[in-house]
């Protein structure tokens, strides 16, 4: 099966390609780069870091 990288848009087989679905090792890293620098970004609740370090998450409480 061909497919097309996400990154550069190359034609490239599914099928014995250690890579999948990139091309190459290089689209892989460019990927994953975009991922570490936050440039992807999934939506949710945001979090803060309290003074000790420790992660707060800034939820909305609901009354039930």
């Amino acid at each position: 099966m061909k497919i097309r990288c996400p990154i550069c848009k190359d034609l490239t087989t599914w099928e014995e390609n250690p890579y999948r679905p990139f091309c190459s090792e290089r689209c892989k890293l460019i990927d994953l780069g975009a991922w570490a620098s936050e440039f992807y970004r999934i939506p949710g609740e945001s979090i803060s870091r309290t003074e000790d370090g420790d992660i707060q998450e800034n939820r909305r409480t609901e009354d039930y």
